[in-house]
């Protein structure tokens, strides 16, 4: 299938309070659920050896087949580790026999030996250009797909310290180099996906407000009529790939975070996790903890009509990944049927007259804790 720039335009759209309400009623999360391939075999960590045997990409590929009954319709797998144009026909064999297709190939920035000091913002000119065609070739390869995007996790791209960092310089060669491989390949999207550090110690966009600022400095270098022309249409080609570990370990709030990213009509993609507030990246499965975080976010996302995947991230090195993704769809099912019996007129007068509803909505929270539906 040829690939087709998404449309995320319909999340710049603003409602009145009646059209909300109706939307509210009349509309329902498409739960379009996706994995990625890298935690199918968890590597070892910084203190610990790993704790199951290494995986073939085509082991990797029998156990994703097997997902599909748990509504899993995407994979994502990094450009060139986990997909390249070598081993693309093993991707296109899983869809054909299961209807899961390769929707997102994150760019291979931040693992290898030469991208020790960074990739795209790499002070060295020749790493940055081998960290460009990296990006060239990923976003070929989503066009040949029919993936809906690239994703820049730009986890090793960052600082050490504060002081001695020259902070326009970073940004300038990582925007630049971005700019220069969508120019290359235009009509393709890249997902920008923030992180405020791990494993670098300051990872260059920290925030999601940072993210979005990246995304209108990058678009407004791009040169290519084919992007110049998308652009003027309204269309976003550098989105952003929010995840809620991420957004929670930056102290940020995930429905408010994913909603301003709406509100620009960036949001490509996200990623579900848990995460204690401001710790470490720890890849939790989705509501063990922070249940309330997860199902305001669905609300929020609700309110904008969200049509886009859910990639679930995590890092089940403690138990079968199989069972993990069971666990994570579960219970953002069991989440979405909570969210979809949610009394939303009572809600939204709540919101436009606190005045006259004080100590309302906290009512209408405890009556939902009582509510425990079955799965779809």
């Amino acid at each position: 299938m040829p690939y087709r720039l998404p449309d995320l335009r319909y999340q710049l759209k603003k409602y009145s309070p009646q059209n909300l309400l109706r939307r509210l009623k009349d509309f329902s999360l498409d739960l379009r659920f996706s994995v990625g391939i890298w935690y199918f075999a968890p590597s070892g960590g910084r203190f610990h050896d790993r704790y199951v045997p290494e995986k073939t990409i085509e082991e990797r590929l029998e156990m994703a087949a097997e997902l599909a009954k748990f509504g899993v319709k995407g994979i994502e797998a990094h450009f060139p580790d986990e997909v390249n144009f070598e081993n693309l026909a093993l991707y296109k064999k899983l869809e054909k026999e299961t209807g899961i297709k390769l929707v997102a190939v994150p760019f291979s920035h931040f693992f290898h030996k030469d991208f020790e000091f960074g990739s795209l913002s790499n002070p060295d000119s020749r790493i940055r250009k081998k960290a460009v065609e990296i990006a060239i070739q990923g976003m070929k390869l989503v066009k040949a797909s029919g993936a809906r995007m690239a994703i820049s996790w730009p986890g090793i791209d960052g600082y050490l310290y504060s002081l001695g960092t020259i902070f326009p310089w970073m940004w300038d060669w990582f925007e630049g180099g971005m700019a220069e491989a969508m120019d290359e390949v235009p009509g393709v999207r890249v997902a920008l996906e923030p992180k405020p550090y791990e494993p670098a110690p300051n990872n260059i966009y920290r925030t999601t407000a940072e993210g979005i600022l990246a995304g209108k400095r990058i678009e407004a270098r791009l040169k290519n009529p084919v992007n110049r022309k998308l652009l003027k249409a309204g269309h976003a080609l550098f989105g952003l790939n929010p995840e809620v570990g991420h957004v929670r370990m930056g102290y940020e709030d995930a429905p408010a975070a994913f909603s301003l990213i709406g509100m620009e009509g960036r949001l490509a993609h996200t990623h579900w996790n848990s995460q204690p507030l401001g710790n470490y990246d720890q890849d939790l499965n989705v509501g063990v903890v922070e249940w309330q975080q997860a199902e305001a976010l669905l609300f929020a996302l609700k309110i904008m009509g969200y049509l886009e995947y859910f990639g679930i991230d995590v890092n089940p090195e403690r138990m079968p990944v199989q069972k993990a993704v069971e666990i994570n769809t579960t219970v953002l099912k069991i989440m979405n049927d909570r969210i979809d019996s949610l009394p939303c007129e009572k809600i939204v007068d709540c919101f436009l007259y606190p005045e006259k509803h004080r100590g309302e909505l906290e009512l209408i929270f405890a009556e939902t804790m009582r509510r425990r539906k079955s799965p779809r």
